[in-house]
């Protein structure tokens, strides 16, 4: 038995072709939303590109405008061939094409709920991306002489700015890291000689932090160096030094930031599949509703159409029940007996008597 089957008459087929080149038209304008997503999200991806480890996460933008292209010229194309279906005389020029384009359908409709689902699972990702991209622009953020890293400060510098925060996971983050260039050292100072003699690497660690890392909320002017000593700032406690820097970590910050983004974006792609989805259901109705009003040979009868058709419903059938019969069978992995493999020979000799 088919799987969705239902009766149409001449009248519903019509109106049913009818509604399609509507929907169709309604998934062009879809394929248009879905386009203009995936080239939002990809803008948003590469302002900050430069703090992301490797690619980051385009795959995902790019499938949703390859996506978006796809379902504008397929459903463009579909508008025009169900409104021809309403008639059985104009259906005849489009009767080879029609199970390839629902098969096409089919294919964009999956490739739209895998977008949907990439854009929620994709947060680890996104997450391991940026705590490595984070980690190399600090670490080279003094690099303002050197090509192909000299545009890291200001990229952090804004980053930090826009986004209220401050390191990777935190200010502290920036006393792991040299960030004044040694251009800007005294060397002749004892006291940076020292310093860098000390630290691992011969790198000049200190306890301070860029001045994007300063909040304009503080009641104080910024304090920039010696951030962990207390007594070398007058009437500067635990509360005053929460105040005097951003307390997120640019991580977080920029998670939070995209993390929104997606799941709107998910959301309306999600929406976007239900109703393609929707379209491809009754796609295939009509299609297989005029392929049986052909087999009929008269248009003006009711005609069948279905979802799966009945030979792959009893194939699907069968198979499934040779899979659980045959782990039931009792003669499987049985060796057979002799007189099943001794066959007597015709040209045997007899034996002597």
């Amino acid at each position: 038995m088919a799987v969705g089957k239902r009766t149409f008459t001449k009248a519903e087929r019509e109106k049913l072709a009818e509604v399609l080149w509507l929907l169709n038209w309604v998934s062009v304008l879809m394929g248009a939303i879905l386009f203009g997503l995936g080239l939002f999200l990809k803008v948003e991806i590469q302002k900050w590109q430069e703090v992301m480890s490797g690619p980051g996460i385009l795959y995902v933008p790019n499938m949703l405008i390859s996506t978006g292209l796809a379902a504008c010229c397929i459903n463009f194309l579909g508008g025009k061939i169900c409104l021809d279906c309403a008639d059985s005389n104009r259906f005849l020029r489009w009767k080879l094409v029609l199970m390839p384009y629902v098969v096409c359908t089919f294919c964009f409709t999956t490739c739209v709920l895998g977008g949907a689902l990439m854009c929620y699972g994709i947060r680890s990702h996104l997450e391991d991306s940026l705590l490595l991209g984070l980690q190399n622009a600090m670490r080279f953020y003094k690099d303002t002489d050197t090509p192909g890293r000299c545009y890291l400060k200001k990229t952090v510098d804004m980053l930090q700015i826009q986004f209220q925060c401050c390191g990777n996971a935190g200010y502290r983050d920036w006393f792991q890291v040299q960030w004044i260039s040694n251009r800007y050292l005294d060397m002749t100072s004892s006291s940076v000689v020292d310093r860098l003699r000390s630290n691992i690497g011969g790198q000049f660690l200190q306890d301070s932090v860029p001045f994007s890392c300063c909040s304009p909320a503080s009641p104080r002017p910024c304090i920039q160096t010696q951030l962990r000593d207390a007594s070398k700032h007058f009437n500067y406690g635990q509360r005053s030094q929460q105040l005097n820097q951003w307390g997120v970590g640019c991580r977080l910050a920029l998670m939070d930031h995209y993390t929104g983004i997606l799941q709107t974006i998910g959301f309306t792609v999600m929406l976007i599949w239900l109703f393609e989805l929707l379209v491809l259901t009754g796609v295939r109705y009509l299609q297989t509703a005029m392929e049986d009003v052909l087999r009929l040979g008269d248009p003006d009868l009711d005609s069948s159409g279905w979802i799966l058709e009945s030979s792959f419903t009893v194939s699907v059938i069968k198979n499934l029940g040779k899979c659980y019969n045959g782990d039931q069978d009792p003669n499987i992995n049985t060796p057979p007996t002799a007189t099943q493999n001794e066959v007597p020979s015709q040209h045997q000799i007899p034996a002597s008597t």
